[in-house]
Parts: C-alpha cells; sequence; structure tokens
C-alpha cells in the first residue's frame, strides 16, 4: 500500500509540473521553456534526418559507383526503369492515402502552421519520409529540402500534440524543427535559423530567434556526427570584385530573376493543368515518370539530387553547352513534375539551375573579357545565391547560406548585388511573390502576416484569463448572494437553460444595495439571469488556444467572452477562467 501510495504522488506531482509547463507557455517570456523544447526537438529532427539522408546514401552506393549522385553513368534502359519502378512504389504508397493527407511540402508546413495552428498530420510525416526516399533513390528530378523541412516541421508539430502544448507556442516549435532539419541536411545552421524565421514563420523577435538558433546547433551537431563531407565545395578565394564588374552582376541578377520567374511559373501552371485534367493522383505520378524518363534520356544529369552538377559548375569542369543545357531542363522538368504530385523538393534544383547558368555566365564574361577561371566558380555561386533569393523570396537566407557553404567574406558583396536585383525583378517585373506564397495563394489559401495577427498567435488565452470568479446558481436569496460576493470577484458565473453565463459582480452588489423589501425579507430569490447588470452568455474554448483563434471564435459565434474548461466534460467546476473581448483589445494597447 505504502508503494501505491508513493507512486500515486509521484505521478500527481508529476502531473502539476507538466500542467505547471504548459501553462507558462501560453506567456511571452517563456524562453527557457521553449529552450528546453528547442534543444529536443533539434535533437530529434537531427536524427531523423540523418536516418533519412543515410537511407538514400546507402541504397544509391548500391546503385552507383563514386559519387551517390551520378546517374549518368547508367545506361537508358536502367535509367528508364530505375524511374519506371519508383514511379510505381510512389503510386502504390500514395494512393493508399486519403488526398488530402498526400499534402506534402513546404507550403503545406506553412499552411498548417499560419492557418490550423502548427498542426501537421502524422500521416503527412510519415508519407512524406518515406515518398521522398523512393523519389530520391529513384533518380526522380527533386531535391531532398523540402522533405526535410516538412519531416522538421511535423516532428515538431507531433511533440507539440503529444505534450498538449498551448498553440501560441506552435510557430516556435515549428521554426526549430525546420532549422534542425536544414542544418542537419546542408551543415549551415546560421541559413537554417534565417530560412526558418525568413521563409516558414516570417517573424523576428529574440524569444523565438533564440531557440530556433539553439535547434539548429542541434542539428549541426548531428549532422558532424554522422557526415564528414560537405555537399558542395565551393571555390574558397574569388579574389576582389572589380568596379567595372558592377554592370555585369546587375545583368547576371537580371537574368537570373528571369529563370525564377519562369520557375514558379511553370510550376503553377503544372498545378492548374493537373487539377483541372488529372484528377487521379496515379495518372499525375505516371505522367511526372514519363517526363522524367523522356527528359534524362537526352541529358541524365536533371536525375537525382544533382549534388554533383553544383560541384562540377563550380569548378568549371562543365563545358558552356551543357551546362545550358542541364539549367534549362532541370528549369523546366523540375517545376513541372513537382506540381503534378512528385513527392519532393524544389530548393535543390533550383541550386543547381542557378549554378549552372551562373557558371556559363561566367564562361561568357570570360571569352568576353579574359578574366580567370576561378571567376566563373564565382558566377556558379552567385547564380546559386540569386536563384534561390529570387524563387524564395528569402533574401537574407540565401546570402547566408553562400557565405556558410564558402566560408568566404569576399563573396558576399558581389551576391548582395546579384540577389537584390533578381529579386527585385522577380516580385516587381515579373509579380512574382516567392514560390511557396503562390502555391499557397493558387489553392486559395492565404497567407496572412499582419503584425495584429502574428502578436496575437504568440499569446496564449491562459495568459489573460480571468480567474477572479465565483461559480454559482441561478438563483439565490439575500444571504446567499452576499456570501458570493464575500470574497470579492470580478464575475459570478451559473448556468441558465445549459449555456453558461457571466455577471459583472459589481452589478450584482449594486442590486443587493437597493433590494427590495421582499429581497430583504428572503421571501424572493435574486434571479441572476433577470436582474439589470452587465451579462455574458459564454461558450467553451481550449485552454491550448492562443489569442488568434479566441478572437476568431468570439467573432463567429458573436460572444463576447469565452471561457476555458478542463477536460472534455461541460461541467461548471470545470471552468478555469474568462477570456473577454475587452481583455484580447486592451493587449493590443500601448503601456
Amino acid at each position: 500500500m505504502a508503494y501505491k501510495r508513493l507512486f500515486s504522488s509521484v505521478s500527481n506531482l508529476s502531473d502539476r509540473v507538466v500542467d505547471t509547463f504548459r501553462r507558462s507557455l501560453a506567456y511571452r517570456n517563456a524562453l527557457p521553456q521553449l529552450a528546453i523544447l528547442a534543444v529536443v526537438i533539434g535533437l530529434a529532427v537531427g536524427l531523423v534526418i540523418a536516418a533519412f539522408r543515410m537511407i538514400i546514401d546507402a541504397a544509391l552506393s548500391g546503385l552507383l559507383e563514386g559519387e551517390v549522385d551520378n546517374f549518368e553513368q547508367l545506361d537508358l534502359l536502367t535509367r528508364s526503369v530505375l524511374i519506371a519502378i519508383g514511379t510505381l512504389l510512389l503510386i502504390s504508397l500514395m494512393g493508399r492515402i486519403k488526398g488530402h493527407r498526400r499534402e506534402m511540402s513546404v507550403a503545406h508546413v506553412m499552411d498548417r502552421l499560419t492557418n490550423h495552428q502548427g498542426y501537421i498530420h502524422w500521416k503527412n510525416t510519415v508519407l512524406q519520409f518515406f515518398t521522398g526516399i523512393v523519389a530520391m533513390v529513384s533518380g526522380q528530378s527533386v531535391g531532398r529540402e523540402g522533405p526535410a523541412v516538412h519531416l522538421g516541421g511535423g516532428i515538431a508539430s507531433l511533440l507539440g500534440r503529444a505534450m498538449r502544448l498551448p498553440n501560441n507556442s506552435a510557430p516556435t516549435l515549428i521554426a526549430c524543427g525546420v532549422s534542425a532539419a536544414i542544418a542537419a541536411s546542408f551543415n549551415t545552421p546560421m541559413a537554417a535559423v534565417i530560412f526558418a524565421i525568413e521563409v516558414v514563420v516570417v517573424e523576428y523577435s529574440s524569444i523565438s530567434l533564440l531557440p530556433v538558433i539553439l535547434s539548429a546547433v542541434m542539428g549541426a551537431l548531428i549532422n558532424r556526427a554522422f557526415f564528414d563531407k560537405p555537399l558542395y565545395e565551393i571555390v574558397s578565394h574569388v579574389g576582389d570584385i572589380a568596379i567595372a564588374e558592377l554592370p555585369l552582376l546587375i545583368l547576371l541578377g537580371a537574368c537570373i530573376s528571369v529563370a525564377a520567374s519562369a520557375y514558379i511559373r511553370l510550376n503553377i501552371l503544372s498545378l492548374r493543368i493537373s487539377e483541372r485534367l488529372m484528377p487521379s493522383i496515379s495518372l499525375r505520378l505516371v505522367t511526372a515518370g514519363v517526363l522524367t524518363i523522356v527528359v534524362a534520356a537526352a541529358v541524365p544529369a536533371v536525375m537525382g539530387l544533382g549534388y554533383d552538377t553544383i560541384n562540377a559548375a563550380i569548378n568549371v569542369s562543365v563545358s558552356l553547352s551543357l551546362l545550358l543545357i542541364i539549367g534549362l531542363c532541370k528549369l523546366v522538368l523540375t517545376p513541372v513534375v513537382v506540381g503534378l504530385g512528385m513527392p519532393g523538393g524544389v530548393i535543390g534544383p533550383m541550386l543547381i539551375i542557378g549554378a549552372c547558368f551562373g557558371a556559363a555566365f561566367g564562361i561568357i564574361v570570360q571569352e568576353l573579357f579574359g578574366m580567370g577561371g576561378q571567376h566563373i566558380g564565382l558566377y556558379a555561386a552567385l547564380g546559386m545565391a540569386g536563384m534561390m533569393a529570387a524563387t524564395l523570396n528569402a533574401p537574407l537566407a540565401s546570402l547566408i547560406t553562400v557565405l556558410e557553404l564558402s566560408y568566404n567574406p569576399d563573396l558576399i558583396f558581389p551576391a548582395m548585388i546579384v540577389i537584390v536585383v533578381a529579386s527585385i525583378g522577380t516580385r516587381y517585373s515579373f509579380g512574382m511573390e516567392g514560390m511557396f506564397v503562390e502555391q499557397l495563394k493558387y489553392s486559395r489559401r492565404e497567407l496572412d502576416f499582419s503584425p495584429a495577427k502574428i502578436a496575437l498567435r504568440r499569446i496564449g488565452v491562459n495568459s489573460i484569463l480571468d480567474r477572479s470568479f465565483r461559480i454559482s446558481e441561478k438563483k439565490l436569496n439575500y444571504e446567499e448572494a452576499k456570501l458570493a460576493l464575500a470574497s470579492n470577484p470580478k464575475w459570478l458565473i451559473f448556468e441558465d437553460n445549459t449555456t453558461m453565463n457571466a455577471l459583472v459582480a459589481a452589478d450584482l452588489a449594486r442590486f443587493i444595495e437597493n433590494a427590495p423589501v421582499d429581497v430583504l425579507s428572503l421571501s424572493e430569490d435574486i434571479d441572476l439571469a433577470k436582474i439589470p447588470g452587465r451579462r455574458f452568455e459564454m461558450l467553451p474554448i481550449h485552454g491550448t488556444a492562443n489569442l488568434d483563434e479566441t478572437l476568431q471564435a468570439m467573432r463567429e459565434t458573436q460572444r463576447k467572452a469565452l471561457y476555458v474548461r478542463s477536460g472534455t466534460t461541460a461541467l461548471v467546476s470545470n471552468i478555469q477562467g474568462i477570456v473577454t473581448i475587452d481583455a484580447i483589445e486592451t493587449f493590443y494597447l500601448p503601456r
């Protein structure tokens, strides 16, 4: 019996500690708690991404000799059979899952975070893991960065739901998962942090930034523990950039903006065609597989992740014509097959396109102006930075990516020029806001990043909950009313026709001060639903809700107050507090 009592005591204590931890996350200053979660998420995501990469590398090592991404060594028949088998496996995997559970991409993570409080279903995440492996091992023209982002966000979402954490913590947790995933994939923790903040969460604050940095560090540690070879070997020294080259950098940025805009438009066009003409996922994937086989028959370099192509472009070991052919084929093929439903990322192929076009530009510059061959590698790196910035509308993440991959501060100045020109050209000359945003706009899922929305999403309802209340019967006599007011509550909560109501306690106090004789003599009860006063009919809202959800619930139900309850049963004794629309509006006001 003593053992059982001890176990019960320890269990109750742990429940109280966890519940206190949850409640503390509803407040804006929950940095220590978020830091603890960031470490857990970073390690979990890092290990999953490491497993993801190792399975892909092991499978490709068994298929290919030398470079694990060198599909060019395979003959035409083998390449075609490999793509076909991969396509059939993807149809088998994805055909078993309902349509809304098949959504996988960075855009999906952004939508779930902004419009669904960060809820990413576990089936989408598990499906992304296995379909991503199949797509990359079979040489589909997609990247692994998109799946990595989805896996990172999905794992963070699963942890938040398993611990029943408040929804206001979801943006930070998912940003932690995304940054850890990118850091574990590329070993670029700085770029991972900026990407998560700039592209996925779209918010800069110290409370959210520090945990994201911590998760990125954990992801990078996992990367360094399992992988010792960088993906790209960007030239270590490029020399000084002459002032005379400034027009060339501007011209390169303009050319990259054209490529980035075409990349985005082709993806949206493919989404439109597949939606209108190909309702079946099987037909879409077959079409994507056939297109890949046809293009790969002529240009096998379009297959796979393409990291060998990037290294070849940077190290100037590919001819001008081949660079242009690979870049153009990748530019057309990848956005089309991804739009058709091929589970994979668009970031890796986008970097390949930028490297090819940048290196081609460098070769042309060398021929015209006689510059050294090292400048060709420089232009390849600048093409990668410009293409990433313009396509994702992520200039800072692109700049930091190139800096981390090259360890070369000499790249900063020319990269900034190319990034600015390419980003402005894509956004204002061609009207493209960024691939993921354009995908969501096409599917009629808008993202609201207004300051008010962001501020409300960051605060949990528990942080402004009014706990000064007393549970009361609907009808009270004079003595019971005085007893109810004895503890000076702000609200009296009572049930009327199965609906919870809140009455301002001061109004009851005012009423009994001038109570009629029959009330004073206890011959008539006081009906809290009828006396003059400020009353609110209330509906419940879960304690994990953020202020944005709470405000939306008030608008949809036309209520000015809601109550938070513990558990799922509608018992008056389970009420934890009241939140009013005045309290939310006061949150906006400057102190």
